[in-house]
């Protein structure tokens, strides 16, 4: 009699897909690591900004020592930013470790999680790995229809994730819509507003939903470094939630779960308005560079507010991953999305206009043959 070790439910979870590394992708294709070109983790194509370097390199000398545990320096800076108390704040290994301590610390096994189909791959990640009961809610027009998740909220949810702008998709939800849905969500269930990709609205659309916090005791905003600030592979993100939420997370959170490098540079990064506005710029540009070519080619892609711009490559459900295979040959990494429902599409992330030009060379090519 064979052995199983662990809960059932950690057994069916399929591991997340990350992106092709580059060294990967030369090592597998027999390709020059320098000519090829990474759009498949909506990276920011910048890197890291000067400033963010400059507090790493004076943070170095004391990395003997433990990172702050509480990050006292970084609450501060993002307690003045957001205007609220430091202790609304939770930090976090990447947003990504935010959502999983949200999943850990207010539902317990057997309890509903509500997300949006075609929502970032974590949220179902989180919600099996706590031994949750899935509610899949389908997507309207590629986004999240709320009316219909509001309605999907049973007596035994106690979390529902929204992601605003969505990845992969790229759809956005406006402020007044959101707030309709806050009002009217059961006290009991605790809402997770994912703004990874926030920085990247227009100033139009864009809003301070931390401020919805003070109204809301039962939401909670997750934030990233990882996108917008350039900060990706230090794994730094934040939670805003009032203390009756922040006070359970914060007893589950890994300890040193920010290391001593990411909260110099989160600081650091935070009120760079100078990057931050280049790579709004640059967004702007590679988009609309990207859709215009999409257009060209008679492709079909969803419109985006993020970094990132999901397209249709075929109407068979082998074209995602064909057309993937073809561009990785022209040592081009997209993101292939068939583990989200949507093999006949590919999401690719707004880099410099030079590395947009030879993804779009490229797609040209895969397409052509």
């Amino acid at each position: 009699m064979s052995k199983h070790y662990g809960p059932e439910y950690v057994r069916a979870i399929a591991p997340y897909q990350a992106g092709k590394p580059i060294a990967e992708v030369a090592r597998e294709f027999g390709l020059d690591e320098a000519s090829i070109v990474k759009l498949a983790s909506n990276e920011n194509p910048f890197g890291v900004p000067e400033s963010a370097r400059q507090a790493m390199a004076a943070a170095v000398a004391e990395l003997g020592r433990y990172p702050d545990a509480n990050g006292f320096d970084l609450k501060g800076a993002l307690s003045r930013r957001y205007d609220v108390p430091a202790d609304w704040i939770t930090l976090g290994n990447g947003s990504n470790d935010i959502l999983e301590i949200a999943a850990h610390a207010f539902v317990e096994r057997g309890q509903s999680v509500v997300y949006s189909q075609y929502s970032f791959a974590v949220y179902a990640l989180a919600t099996q790995g706590v031994g949750a009961q899935h509610i899949v809610v389908p997507a309207k027009a590629h986004g999240h229809d709320l009316p219909a998740m509001l309605a999907a909220i049973r007596d035994d949810t106690r979390l529902v994730f929204i992601a605003n702008p969505n990845n992969p998709t790229g759809t956005f939800i406006p402020a007044a819509d959101i707030e309709a849905f806050l009002a009217k969500v059961p006290a009991h269930v605790v809402v997770v507003l994912d703004e990874a990709y926030n920085e990247f609205l227009a100033p139009e659309n864009q809003f301070e939903s931390a401020q919805w916090v003070k109204q809301y005791p039962n939401l909670l905003v997750s934030r990233t470094f990882s996108k917008a600030y350039g900060l990706a592979g230090l794994r730094v993100g934040f939670a805003i939630a009032q203390p009756a939420l922040t006070d359970l997370m914060n007893r589950i959170r890994q300890p040193f779960n920010v290391n001593s490098l990411a909260q110099a540079a989160a600081i650091a990064a935070l009120n760079d308005q100078a990057f931050l506005q280049r790579g709004a710029e640059n967004n702007n540009a590679g988009y609309q560079q990207f859709v215009a070519a999409f257009d060209k080619l008679g492709l079909a892609y969803v419109p985006s507010y993020g970094n990132f711009v999901l397209v249709k490559v075929g109407d068979d459900a082998g074209a995602g991953a064909r057309i993937n295979l073809a561009l990785l040959k022209q040592g081009v990494i997209v993101r292939p999305v068939g583990n989200y429902g949507l093999p006949e599409w590919l999401r690719i992330s707004i880099g410099l206009p030079e590395e947009n030009d030879a993804c779009i060379e490229a797609l040209t090519n895969a397409l052509a043959e």
